[in-house]
């Protein structure tokens, strides 16, 4: 009798090695040549890691205090009485790690932060729209990390290695330092087509599937060349450069593509463990696992993966019609009245503004009534 075949569960199963092979110390190395130029600063100090996870939006001393240079004018936003409360809030200060910023700053002209896993992508709001996450300063770099909800993540292991086989616990007398350690990557900033990021799906070292990345319809994804040679050019890239080349992830991953104008060849942008925390974009995880499976189940020639994009304006996806991470959005005036306040304290100082802003407007509302003409 022929053996059983084993169905390969929905998700694989990693180790904390495992995991810590897609932090961006662990493959950069490996493929310096197929991404951005990027520089590492680890590890990360005790005191940094505390005012990433401290509360509120500010910047250290030193880095230029971009939240001052709000829309609000010297004389508008928080009462002088507030000033009690800013002697409270907590100080930082990384002059060496300024230093480190600017010269990467000055190496590639701008740069993009991330941290070990994570890219604070949902905080690109709070620097210019035309240039979004292009910092030019240390106070730019951490006024997204500490604008973003996305960073959190690499700030615990507990979350870092969720799930790991066998599992990862952090006790009081561990060095959470022996096995993983923070790190700040500045990657070189240029301006991104967004029309043409790419999201891979690797399974068991089978290339399943590729989904368009950015929510938005393109007309030219829907000529079929154009598909067919997108589908080549990734495929052609990920059996030269990555296939078969990274045992660490045991043939599970995915990778994030930025294809060149000509839609060739590309780039990689980023690398994620196989797992639900990882967005299937355009796919589910059970349509990608019914693909595994039929690629698995071919003799001879592999199976193509499926190439899936928003193929019209009315597709879920842009349908929806939303900015990206508009749930991490605050005004910039409740971003400046916020740091370093609880959410009561913060809740309070707000409706004082708002009525405030209310009993203003009603004054101005009856001077314009006494000088209108009869």
């Amino acid at each position: 009798m022929p053996a059983p075949v084993s169905v390969p569960p929905l998700f694989p199963t990693y180790s904390p090695e495992a995991i810590l092979a897609f932090q961006f110390s662990s493959w950069y190395p490996r493929f310096t040549a197929q991404t951005i130029k990027s520089t590492v600063i680890r590890p990360l100090s005790a005191p940094f890691h505390e005012y990433l996870d401290s509360d509120g939006v500010f910047v250290p001393e030193g880095a230029e205090n971009l939240v001052a240079d709000s829309t609000l004018s010297d004389d508008e936003g928080v009462d002088q009485d507030d000033d009690d409360d800013d002697d409270e809030l907590p100080k930082f200060a990384f002059p060496e790690l300024d230093a480190q910023i600017r010269e990467a700053i000055a190496k590639y002209g701008a740069v993009f932060p991330k941290l070990n896993f994570s890219s604070p992508r949902d905080a690109a709001w709070m620097l210019p729209a035309s240039s979004p996450l292009k910092c030019t300063s240390p106070a730019d770099v951490y006024l997204l990390l500490k604008s973003s909800d996305f960073i959190q993540h690499d700030l615990s292991p507990d979350l870092v290695f969720e799930g790991c086989e066998p599992a990862y616990h952090s006790a009081p007398d561990t060095d959470a330092s022996s096995i993983y350690e923070l790190e700040l990557v500045l990657r070189k900033w240029y301006p991104v087509d967004r029309a043409r990021e790419l999201r891979c799906f690797v399974r068991q070292e089978n290339l399943i599937g590729i989904s368009q990345r950015d929510p938005n319809y393109y007309d030219f994804w829907n000529e079929p060349a154009t598909q067919a040679k997108v589908v080549a050019a990734v495929t052609t890239f990920w059996e030269t450069h990555i296939k078969g080349k990274w045992q660490q992830t045991q043939g599970d991953y995915t990778f994030d593509f930025l294809l060149t104008r000509d839609l060739t060849r590309g780039h990689v942008l980023d690398f994620n463990p196989y797992l639900p925390r990882t967005d299937p974009l355009l796919f589910t995880y059970d349509e990608l696992h019914e693909r595994l499976l039929v690629a698995r189940g071919a003799v001879g020639e592999a199976l193509e993966p499926e190439l899936r994009v928003v193929d019209s304006p009315a597709h879920p996806a842009a349908a929806r019609n939303a900015p990206a991470h508009q749930h991490n959005m605050v005004p910039i005036e409740a971003l400046a009245l916020s740091s370093g306040r609880d959410v009561q304290a913060f809740a309070d100082v707000w409706q004082d503004e708002v009525r405030k802003s209310v009993a203003e407007q009603g004054s101005d509302d009856e001077t314009d009534e006494e000088r209108a003409p009869a």
